[in-house]
């Protein structure tokens, strides 16, 4: 597999690269991150051919997209697919102090949830302002979620369903100002709701379809039936299949720590990196078109490349699902057309 294969969105006239850059470390994701250090990553990336930049408002509180915008400025703008997010507005806000939402200096600007109608159009707007493009290849609509916003869930929900956020996506696409439509969410429930509600394209589930834990693989597998298409990110579950020590943004829970101490040894056992077992494993299953990572340097970057470009043993695969590490329903990477 290579970094520069693509896949075809089914709904849409669209193909994804099989491997994109997350963007939130470029808006300082838990630690700074340089305007150089920023713009040296993205260089990186598309040296490397990364065509593939994931990005969103809430990032940063905005520092992201700016980033992004400014870093891709000279590139030739149908080369690359670009995609933002939609669902909070943000708006000016001296009280905005470094940490907030894990942002380590973030600009003065508060997020401010908003799935209505005018919400996503003036949230889209505002991106294109900031990114210095007059179109988005895809717009997903971010974090709507019940544990994402307990209480206040249903009301942002019929924000979206009955406050018109779908019609606003609909408007969007039907007039070419997206090619594509769909959520960016961490829940894979939140997809399941919304496609009884509404024809998506393609959405980006965070965390959810992994080597670590794969309990959206119905929801999956219905998305290859509606000709969904699914974008991956996440793929270390916040960094504890990468080496790190946090799982969901948090603390890893004793029963997640287990699982990843039982992938570690197959993986010692058959000499392959787990990060890159990591990176891989989603992109077997039918519905996934592309697999997402972040980086806070050029050289974590090239990592990650080479690890989605490293030849893994079929016997390898079969350990894992001969000792139940994987969902029987999942597909694996050997002998998978990639």
């Amino acid at each position: 597999m290579k970094i520069t294969d693509r896949r075809r969105v089914p709904r849409a006239e669209l193909s994804v690269p099989v491997f994109g850059l997350g963007c939130s470390q470029l808006g300082g994701l838990y630690q700074p991150l340089s305007e150089g250090r920023a713009a040296e990553v993205v260089r990186a990336a598309w040296d490397a051919g990364v065509r593939y930049f994931d990005t969103a408002p809430f990032y940063g509180y905005t520092l992201s997209e700016l980033r992004l915008g400014a870093a891709l400025r000279e590139r030739p703008r149908g080369e690359f697919v670009l995609s933002t997010k939609a669902g909070r507005l943000m708006l000016p806000d001296a009280s905005v102090r470094p940490g907030d939402d894990g942002w380590a200096a973030p600009l003065p600007f508060r997020p401010h949830p908003d799935y209505s109608y005018g919400g996503i159009l003036m949230s889209f707007d505002d991106s294109l302002k900031r990114l210095g493009v007059e179109r988005v290849d895809i717009l997903y609509v971010h974090d709507i979620g019940r544990v994402t916003h307990g209480e206040q869930h249903l009301h942002y929900w019929h924000q979206l369903t009955q406050g018109g956020g779908f019609r606003a996506l609909e408007e969007l696409r039907r007039e070419g100002r997206v090619r594509a439509v769909g959520l960016g969410v961490n829940e894979w429930q939140a997809v399941h709701d919304a496609m009884q509600e509404f024809d998506l394209d393609i959405s980006m589930l965070a965390g959810r379809y992994t080597l670590l834990e794969q309990a959206s693989a119905p929801l999956l597998d219905a998305c290859v039936k509606r000709r969904h298409a699914i974008v991956v990110a996440a793929p270390f579950n916040s960094g504890v299949l990468a080496g790190g020590n946090t799982f969901d943004y948090g603390a890893v829970p004793p029963k997640v720590m287990q699982r990843v101490q039982a992938l570690r040894a197959v993986c010692k056992e058959f000499e392959v990196p787990l990060p890159a077992a990591a990176l891989q494993f989603p992109l077997a299953h039918p519905a996934v078109v592309s697999c997402f990572a972040g980086a806070h340097d050029a050289a974590q970057l090239r990592q990650n490349i080479a690890w989605l470009e490293m030849p893994l043993p079929d016997a390898f695969w079969e350990a894992l699902r001969q000792r139940g590490l994987v969902d029987e329903r999942a597909p694996l990477p050997f002998g998978v057309e990639v």
